[in-house]
């Protein structure tokens, strides 16, 4: 049996083809696997968000998440502006297993530091509780529907 080491870099995306990239994993994994709707997986707050591009070193993408931070954050984090809102991480099904989630999440961390926000709140997927836990994050309040997924609040200080 042979182990293949994949060598990936997390980055933000600030090019337009590494958010297109972005857009192409979360389709893959919010559209095509998971059933929300097109439409409401993309936002306003795509445009104002910062996203981070986890990409294979021969350029395929391999995951994504992005962060609201400020005004664009306030409605997700109860209005306090020293909490970032991270969400939409998705990681493309060829990639799981590899430790690009939990590097993508501390890239978003790593960029919340930057802009000198005290803590990162996200809304989590259940079944993706015990991911977040393991990086930190411990679920608050009740369990709500999310595009009909069963979600819960989650936040690790910075």
């Amino acid at each position: 049996m042979s182990l293949s080491v994949v060598s990936y870099d997390v980055r933000v995306a600030e090019e337009p083809a590494d958010r297109e990239a972005c857009f192409a994993v979360r389709k893959e994994v919010f559209v095509g696997e998971q059933g929300v709707p097109e439409e409401i997986e993309y936002d306003a707050y795509d445009a104002v968000a910062l996203h981070v591009l986890a990409v294979r070193d021969d350029g395929v993408p391999l995951g994504t998440g992005r962060l609201l931070y400020g005004e664009a954050a306030a409605a997700k984090t109860g209005g306090d502006p020293s909490v970032g809102s991270l969400g939409r991480l998705a990681v493309a099904q060829a990639a799981r297993g590899l430790g690009v989630g939990a590097a993508l999440v501390r890239g978003i961390e790593e960029a919340a530091r930057a802009r000198g926000l005290a803590a990162v709140d996200l809304h989590a997927q259940t079944h993706a509780l015990g991911f977040y836990e393991r990086l930190g994050y411990e679920a608050y309040g009740p369990e709500f529907p999310d595009a009909g997924i069963p979600h819960r609040a989650m936040r690790r200080a910075l």
